[in-house]
């Protein structure tokens, strides 16, 4: 079963950057697609941004686009969130998935939290 750990969060004040990483523990990594969610005090989850298999096609939330960057790195079974010029409203918890396929299965992190704050 794949498993995966985030990692990255913290305190950081408005304006500032942070990356976040979301390792996972086995090397059929390379196969999945993967996405980066939050969610926020008293708001439903929401899906940030997603990258294929390759790394190929990434896409964003309308909110974090232009300031947030997915990547991954197959080779180290890791896909990474840099966010940048954070602002408050992004404060949440985030969490990391996986899916191997359309319709299947998504495996989920256990949640980093990110705090933006003066």
């Amino acid at each position: 079963q794949l498993q995966l750990v985030e990692s990255g969060g913290g305190l950081v004040q408005p304006g500032g950057s942070l990356r976040l990483s979301c390792t996972a523990s086995e090397f059929t990594f390379s196969s999945y697609t993967m996405f980066w969610h939050r969610q926020a005090p008293g708001k439903e989850r929401e899906l940030v941004a997603r990258i294929t298999s390759t790394g190929g096609t990434t896409s964003y939330a309308d909110s974090v686009k232009g300031r947030f960057s997915i990547s991954r790195d197959n080779a180290k079974n890791t896909v990474y969130l840099q966010m940048n010029s954070l602002k408050p409203e992004d404060t949440a918890v985030y969490y990391c998935s996986a899916q191997y396929a359309l319709g299947g299965s998504l495996y989920w992190g256990q949640g980093t939290l990110v705090t933006v704050s003066s």
